[in-house]
């Protein structure tokens, strides 16, 4: 019996099975899909390339975002970013390149292959091949690192370490081979007042003065108010190979001497706007600098010579990259680099002639020029008030004194006047406005026009001679070329005028264009303002354009280039301040060349017209620079120019140029301007002067109408003097400005 159920129950089992397997009972129902969980395995490759993208863009964060556990345990994240960081110094790192060459993966552990390129500034490229490990953890593949994986030489805790000995920074000459820069031994010095002995302080004075170039006036002045104290008064400084082997000046009390080495000024700073100075590299602009192959750790040219110079200047380091252990002990060598040696740099400037042109500016704000007519040297440029150099340099102890007074006093010491400084061009623009004129047809060198004490050609407006303010009878007529000579302003704001109605808004603009103005003058060595010319708008901005006034914005070297190229038969040549650069084997890697870039849009008509203007106004009895230069003896084209100015007085101009045989002195250009300095007959001519005397008798000649002696006032406040009639020009008086007699000194501040 039990048999039997058995059978029949294997039976309804049997049947069962069929049923599921297609047969069709009411019971049949579906069973569900079992459901699989399948782990994903992470990609090695991505954790990789992460990896080495972070490397490539310096990102040490992220590349120690993705090390293992055990690797983060073992080394801190400021330590790991330290470390790329100083083995990036050490390279003088610039860029990186890595790829991956080959990988291999087990369950939970992986390597990458990959390759390294180091672009270094200084060695060039350094490359390797390493290995990294990769260990799975919960949340993907990481790095176990070790000093290894950034060069395999550094396994096992070494390190890199860079030896650089950067040679002495090239030399600066003038023209005549005169040091303006160079690396020196040197004594900032200073005045103690009450240690001064008695009956010795004029020898001591007169010592001093030789010594620094400054007035014996000036230094006294300098302490003058505390003598009866024991302060330390810096009076500036002064090179070890200046002093002379006979000199006694180190034989008087009251004086202290502090030696420092340095990049040394000599002469308390020659043409210092220019030339520039040295700093240490900035915090901020550390990585940039060792981008272009620099340790960081140099001086490197703050503004002008220095700074357009870097490189030919610094040259770039010997070095070694060695590997050391954490003894310091040194393991090997990795890379080497010969060194590139500084190049020395002769500018254009005359040593002399610099040096008088400062002087010749102390006590004002404002700029000279002096460039040859036929070249585009740059044989001056002056700006004041000037700054000394020296004092930029932290070793000297001068600088904790002064050179927070330079930089805040508001004089703006480091601003190149002649090159940036923007100023409306006054009446030195009527040589433009005459020829624009004379190129329209509408005019002739003889048309006349009748100079009056007004000019009342816009209904309602009435706008005054210079003449007025002199109390001086009206010109009369006077021809286009005596407009130019007398000045006349009634002349040229007629031809403002018409020129406007009759050829066009820009007409006049685009010859001050082709002048050279409202554009740069190419000079690159310096920093420069391209000035603006603006097109007028109405009657009364083109009146205002024909005397030089109204929006327009010119520099004292855009005058500078114009003036030259009337003198040399219309070429505006690119000024240069470079004469040479030469290596340290004496040959020279450049060689002034002169580079025209532009024509003055004029005839030569046009041009002979202009010149018997400037002439005349030096040789002619109504020339408005006649008294100051009409008995010189050289022969002299020029204009004077005031620029009305509302802030403050107006702006003194004066430019012109030499015409002389000589073949040792080469006809130059010489731009003046002084700030609210007021006439340009009364001030920048005599500035000119000056500076034309120099350059052809080797010293000034003539004392300033406000001179006791040379760079010394005849009062502490400049005294009005009357002109005769004759020479009166734009103006009759000389500036008034208070200008204490220790000013008159030196460049130095």
């Amino acid at each position: 019996m039990k048999s039997l159920k058995r059978s029949w129950g294997l039976l309804l089992l049997a049947a069962f099975i069929i049923s599921a397997c297609g047969g069709k009972t009411p019971l049949q129902t579906e069973l569900p899909t079992p459901q699989i969980s399948v782990t994903s395995v992470p990609d090695v490759d991505t954790t990789v390339n992460g990896y080495l993208s972070a490397w490539k863009s310096l990102d040490y964060a992220a590349m120690y975002g993705l090390l293992s556990g055990q690797s983060r345990q073992a080394i801190s994240q400021e330590d790991f970013l330290n470390y790329y960081k100083e083995a990036g110094f050490s390279l003088n790192l610039q860029s990186l390149n890595a790829s991956v060459v080959s990988t291999t993966k087990n369950p939970t552990s992986a390597s990458a292959v990959c390759a390294i390129a180091f672009d270094t500034g200084i060695f060039g490229l350094i490359e390797r091949e390493i290995t990294l490990p990769l260990t799975l953890e919960n949340d993907g593949w990481r790095i176990n690192w070790d000093t290894g994986l950034l060069m395999p030489e550094l396994a096992g805790g070494n390190r890199l370490q860079l030896d650089a000995v950067s040679a002495e920074r090239g030399s600066i000459f003038d023209r005549n081979g005169e040091p303006i820069a160079d690396q020196a031994s040197a004594y900032a010095i200073g005045i103690v007042p009450n240690q001064i002995e008695d009956g010795r302080e004029g020898q001591l004075l007169t010592q001093l003065s030789n010594l620094l170039g400054r007035t014996s006036e000036s230094i006294q002045q300098s302490y003058e108010d505390i003598r009866l104290t024991n302060w330390y008064v810096p009076v500036g400084e002064v090179a070890v190979d200046e002093i002379p082997e006979n000199s006694s000046v180190f034989d008087f009390n009251g004086v202290q001497w502090s030696p420092f080495t340095s990049r040394y000024y000599y002469n308390g700073g020659v043409a210092p706007q220019a030339i520039g100075y040295v700093q240490p590299i900035p915090e901020e602009q550390v990585d940039d600098y060792r981008a272009l192959g620099y340790l960081g750790t140099e001086d490197v040219g703050q503004s002008g010579l220095e700074r357009y110079a870097q490189d030919s200047l610094a040259g770039k380091p010997a070095a070694s990259l060695y590997v050391v252990d954490a003894n310091n002990q040194v393991i090997s060598r990795i890379a080497q680099a010969d060194p590139t040696a500084p190049q020395d740099i002769t500018t254009t400037f005359d040593k002399n002639l610099q040096i008088e042109a400062q002087k010749a500016l102390l006590g004002f704000r404002g700029a000279i020029v002096v460039m040859e007519v036929d070249t585009g040297r740059v044989l001056a440029m002056a700006s004041s008030p000037g700054f000394d150099p020296n004092l930029f340099e932290p070793d000297n102890i001068n600088s904790a004194e002064l050179l927070g007074e330079i930089l805040n006093d508001g004089q703006q010491r480091l601003l190149n006047r002649a090159a940036q400084g923007a100023y409306p061009a006054g009446s030195v623009f009527k040589i433009i406005g005459m020829a624009a004129a004379l190129e329209s047809d509408l005019y002739t060198p003889e048309t006349i026009y009748y100079c009056g004490s007004y000019f009342e050609e816009l209904p309602g407006e009435r706008f005054k001679d210079w003449t007025v303010d002199k109390e001086l009878p009206p010109s009369g007529n006077l021809t286009l070329v005596q407009g130019l000579i007398r000045s006349c302003n009634p002349w040229f704001y007629h031809i403002g005028l018409d020129l406007f109605r009759q050829e066009g808004a820009t007409y006049l603009s685009e010859f001050a264009r082709g002048f050279g103005l409202g554009s740069a003058t190419g000079i690159e060595q310096v920093a420069e303002s391209t000035g603006q010319i603006v097109d007028p708008k109405t009657d009364g901005d083109a009146v205002q354009q024909g005397i030089g006034q109204g929006d327009m914005l010119v520099t004292p070297l855009q005058v500078a280039r114009f003036t030259a190229a009337l003198a040399n038969g219309g070429t505006l040549y690119r000024p240069q301040i470079i004469e040479s650069i030469t290596n340290v084997s004496g040959i020279a890697t450049y060689t002034f060349t002169p580079e025209s870039n532009g024509t003055l849009p004029v005839s030569a008509e046009t041009l002979e017209a202009i010149l018997a203007g400037m002439r005349g106004v030096v040789r002619s009895n109504i020339g408005t620079a006649n008294d100051q230069l009409g008995d010189l003896g050289i022969t002299l084209y020029g204009k004077t120019g005031t620029a009305e100015n509302p802030l403050g007085n107006s702006h003194a101009w004066f430019t012109g140029f030499s015409e002389t045989p000589r073949t040792d002195r080469p006809d130059i250009a010489v731009t003046v301007i002084i700030e609210n300095g007021g006439e340009g007959s009364e001030v920048a001519a005599p500035v000119f002067r000056r500076v034309i005397e120099t350059y052809y008798f080797g010293s000034p000649q003539k004392l300033y109408p406000w001179e006791s002696r040379f760079n010394v006032t005849r009062t502490p406040t400049l005294e009005a003097t009357a002109t005769s009639a004759g020479g009166a020009g734009e103006g009759a008086q000389p500036p008034s400005p208070s200008v204490p007699d220790q000013i008159l000194s030196t460049p130095t501040p």
